[in-house]
This record gives C-alpha cells, structure tokens and sequence, in this order.
C-alpha cells in the first residue's frame, strides 16, 4: 500500500450547479458544471494528474451530502473505481472549525474536503465509510421512493388548498388531485413489482413478521443494502438508532440517538408504531420500558433500534422469521 505522501486526498464541494475540485488542501481548485458533461471533466482531471505523478494513486475523494445533488458525481467516481466517501455536511463543517478553517467559501471546503480525505484515509473507520455501489434495482427503487414522497408532498399541498379555496377553484383541484392519485397508483404497482422481482428472496424471510409493511420493506431495500452483512452495533448507528454516550468526568448525560440515514430511520419509526401494537415481541418490548417509567418517544426509539437488530439478525441467518421464537426460547 502506498504512504499518504504518495498518494492525492480529493475534495469536492458540491451545489446545484457546480462542483469545485481541490486535490489537496492546499492545492489551487478548479470548477465544473454538476452535469453529465461536467463530472466526466472531473473524472478525467484526475485521471491527468495520475498519469503526471508517478507513483502515485487516489487515497480518497470525499463529497458532502447535498440533498442529492452529490449522487451522480459520487456513483460516477464510484464507478471509475476510485474511494468514495459521501459524508454528513455537520460531520464536515465540525472538522473544519477544528482545523481553523473559519471562513467558508467554495474553494476553501473543496479543500477542506481534500484534508478530511486525508485524515480519514489514515482513520480505522475508512472501510466502514466507503461508498458501496448500488445495484440498478436499488437505484430504480430508490428513485420510485423519492417520487412517491414528492407525489405525497403535492397532494397534501392540493388538500391544503381546497380547504381554503373559493368554490370556483374546487374543480381545477380536484383534477389535479385525481391525477396525483393516479400516478400514486401507479408507483406503488411498480414498487411490488421491483419488490417481488429483485428482493423476494430477502422479503420472504420477513413474512411473517408483523409491523413490517410495504414502505418499510421498500426502504430498507433500497435504502440499507448493508441489511444482513453488519453487527448490529454497526446496522443501528449507521441508521442512526444507536444509544450513544454523552458522559464526561462524573457527569453522566442521557444516551441520545442522532445521525445516521433519515429516510429509513423516518420509515423505521413508523414500522415501530405498528410493531408495537401488533407483533408481541416488540409490543411486550415496548409495555415493559413504559412500566419502567421510560416516556413514549423514548420507548418507541427503543423499538425502532430492536426491530432493525432482529430485521438484520433475519437476513444475515437467511432463516425466515418464526413468530413462536420467543415463547419456544422462554419456556
């Protein structure tokens, strides 16, 4: 493996339009357009710089999260076979306070990112951090998920409308919501095709686990592929479900649970709603801490993090889930 000196720590600070490339932190940057046209720029700038130094090899090209505006630039480098590492914008803005970068601009975080690069190259959790490609499947559900949500938005904001519309505009948003529900309609047929199709193997593990609907199938699967191949200390904060400490000297603070992948944490909350009505292992779960004392949301935080471990335990065994488990193990 090559040392750190011999190696470029890539940082590009994406927005809407552009992305600004620094290949070192101290390097000059240069801008290009988050397009098509542009990522390939990006991509054959470094593949330039790889054949000018000798030897030399990309340690680490570390993006922010930007509301999505990062995926293609990220699943590009990803594909070119390059480490990528897409981080939390809070992860990166604390790192940067840290080192004194005080000012922000976008050539200032592009290299920011190049020195996070190089710093977490060197760190243990590297491995753990590195982008996994996605399957097209999981692309395509993912992609479908994310309609289905904006679909959700529209009609939501049409119902708010017609509560306080003057009768002369009900038609026009009525149309429009028939329309919406529609292609809602439609979505959701093509999610359990995809379903069905490509994830039946996994899914038929979790039949008969009650709690467990659709959405939150559909999520995890495109939204966790590392479902089933993780501890369940690594699954529960990648989600962001894990209790974390908050302790300093004598002081010891309250466990909190923060970060991770909103989007299936969101869905998992949801799941735990109805798996603590319905399925008996989570709902006695859930009766015992509020016997305890514990509040609801707490409660329910717990169970999100005790269905996610159970969910991945399933996976990683490939045994179908058995209901009868637990009454058969306590007795």
């Amino acid at each position: 493996m090559m040392n750190a000196s011999e190696m470029i720590f890539v940082g590009i600070d994406v927005s809407k339009d552009t992305l600004e490339l620094a290949l070192g932190d101290k390097s000059k940057t240069q801008c290009f357009n988050n397009n098509e046209l542009g990522i390939k720029g990006v991509i054959a700038c470094l593949k330039t710089e790889k054949t000018r130094r000798t030897p030399v090899s990309v340690g680490a090209i570390v993006l922010e999260a930007t509301g999505g505006f990062e995926r293609q630039a990220a699943i590009a480098l990803c594909e070119a076979g390059w480490p990528v590492m897409v981080l939390n914008p809070r992860q990166t803005r604390d790192f940067a306070k840290a080192m004194g970068y005080l000012s922000k601009t976008d050539s200032i975080d592009a290299r920011v990112l190049s020195h996070f690069a190089k710093t977490l190259h060197q760190s243990d959790n590297r491995e753990r951090l590195l982008m996994k490609l996605p399957d097209a499947q999981q692309v395509a559900l993912q992609a479908l998920l994310t309609r289905r949500s904006q679909l959700i938005t529209m009609r939501v904001a049409e119902d708010n409308r017609l509560e306080i519309s003057h009768k002369s505009q009900h038609k026009s948003i009525m149309t429009v919501r028939k329309v919406i529900n529609k292609q809602l309609s439609m979505i959701d047929s093509d999610i359990d095709d995809l379903l069905r199709t490509h994830f039946a193997e996994k899914l038929s593990l979790l039949k008969d686990f009650k709690g467990i609907g659709v959405g939150t199938q559909a999520s995890l699967m495109a939204g966790l592929p590392e479902l089933g191949t993780l501890s369940h200390e690594q699954i529960s904060k990648l989600v962001g479900v894990a209790p974390l400490n908050c302790d300093s000297g004598k002081h010891k603070g309250k466990r909190i649970t923060w970060g991770g992948r909103s989007g299936v944490r969101s869905m998992l909350y949801m799941a735990a709603l109805s798996a603590a009505r319905y399925n008996p292992v989570i709902k006695a779960f859930y009766d015992r801490l509020i016997s305890k004392g514990k509040p609801k949301k707490v409660a329910l935080v717990a169970c999100m993090h005790k269905l996610l471990v159970i969910l991945n335990a399933i996976i990683k065994s490939g045994k179908q889930w058995n209901p009868l488990y637990s009454a058969t193990k306590n007795t």
